[in-house]
C-alpha cells in the first residue's frame, strides 16, 4: 500500500480541505484517484475525514490503494463450489487464498480463479474486485459469495449494505469471556501507529459483534462469532479488545508457546443471504476445516491428561 508522511510547512489558506491539498498541492493524487484508490488520512496520528481542514504544521500521514491492474490473468485455480447458478457462486475459501488481486498479489487470487471459470461468459472483469461482494481477510477461510454479472452485484450488495445479510463466524479464543454470550459495539478505526492494522478509536465507525461460547478447554475456548457490521478485521479487533485474542492471529494475537506458528484459527462457517428470484434468504454453509479439529483434538487430550 502505498503512502507519504509530512509535516505541513507551507502556509495554508484558511479553510483548505485536507482532499483539496492532496491533489493540488502535494499533486500526489487527483481528486478521481481520491476516491477510486480509498484515500486514508491521519493527522497529528488521529485518522480524520477528506473534508477535515489542514494548517501550518500538521504532521500528515496518507495511505492509499495500489493502482488497479489493467488486466485479470485467468488461472486455473481449484475452488471448493458450495453453490452456483447463473447469477452468483459461493464458495469455501480456502485459507491463504487471497480475495482479489493488489500489491504483491497480482495472481493466484479468487478473482483469477473466478475469471477463468467464466472466461467465456461475456462478462466484463476490468476491475480490482470483478463479481467480490464482500471480502475475507488471507488468512481467514470460509463462505464467500461472487456475482457473475452487475445486476446480481448490485442486489447482493445492497443486502450488505442494509445488514440484511447473517454471517457466522467460528474461532478458537485465548481464554473465557466472563458472560457465555455477548455483544461487543465499538468505533473501529485504522490504526495510525501501522497503517495495516486497525484498532478500536472514537474517531472510527461503528462495529458490532455478537459472540456465544461453544466449548472452554481452560485457556482456550470455541466461539461463534457474528458480525452486525462488516469493518475490516473486525472480529479480529473485537476479540482483541475483548482481552480474547484469536488463536494463530500474527497481528492482534499474542505470544502462545503451545500452539506456536499455528495459522488463524477464524472461518467463515455459514452465510445467509436471498438470492435473485428468490423471497427467502438461502442458507450456505461449509465444514470446520482439518486445522480446527487438530487443534481441538489436542485441547482434549491435554484436558483429559490433567483428568479435568
Amino acid at each position: 500500500m502505498p503512502g507519504l508522511s509530512i509535516v505541513i510547512k507551507e502556509q495554508i489558506l484558511k479553510n483548505l480541505r485536507l482532499d483539496r491539498y492532496v491533489s493540488e498541492v502535494l499533486r500526489v493524487l487527483t481528486r478521481s484517484q481520491i476516491k477510486s484508490r480509498n484515500l486514508k488520512a491521519a493527522i497529528n496520528k488521529k485518522e480524520v475525514k477528506l473534508s477535515h481542514y489542514v494548517k501550518h504544521g500538521d504532521s500528515l500521514e496518507l495511505s492509499w490503494d495500489e493502482k488497479e491492474p489493467d488486466f485479470i490473468v485467468p488461472q486455473d485455480i481449484p475452488l471448493e463450489i458450495i453453490y452456483e447458478d447463473d447469477n452468483c457462486v459461493v464458495i469455501n475459501k480456502a485459507q491463504g487464498m487471497v480475495v482479489h488481486p493488489g500489491a504483491g498479489n497480482r495472481q493466484g487470487t479468487l478473482v483469477n480463479a473466478l475469471c477463468f471459470r467464466k472466461l467465456n461468459s461475456g462478462i466484463n472483469f476490468a476491475g480490482l474486485r470483478p463479481g467480490i461482494v464482500h471480502r475475507l481477510d488471507k488468512e481467514t477461510s470460509g463462505i464467500i459469495i461472487a456475482a457473475y454479472n452487475d445486476e446480481t452485484h448490485a442486489f447482493l450488495a445492497k443486502q450488505f449494505l442494509t445488514r440484511k445479510t447473517r454471517k457466522t463466524y467460528i474461532a478458537i479464543i485465548y481464554g473465557t469471556p466472563k458472560e457465555k454470550t455477548g455483544r461487543i459495539e465499538t468505533f473501529i478505526a485504522r490504526d495510525p501507529k501501522n497503517r495495516k492494522r486497525f484498532t478500536v478509536s472514537s474517531a472510527g465507525k461503528t462495529a458490532v459483534t455478537f459472540y456465544k461460547i461453544i466449548k472452554t478447554w481452560g485457556n482456550y475456548s470455541l466461539v461463534f462469532l457474528r458480525p452486525k457490521t462488516g469493518r475490516t478485521h473486525q472480529l479480529r479487533v473485537h476479540m482483541r479488545f475483548l482481552g480474547h485474542p484469536i488463536l494463530g492471529d500474527p497481528v492482534y494475537g499474542c505470544d502462545d508457546k503451545k500452539f506456536k506458528g499455528s495459522s488463524l484459527m477464524l472461518h467463515s462457517k455459514k452465510l445467509e443471504i436471498t438470492l435473485p428470484g428468490e423471497e427467502k434468504p438461502g442458507v450456505f454453509s461449509s465444514n470446520i476445516p482439518e486445522r480446527f479439529f487438530k487443534v481441538m483434538k489436542k485441547l482434549d487430550m491435554e484436558v483429559s491428561a490433567n483428568g479435568k
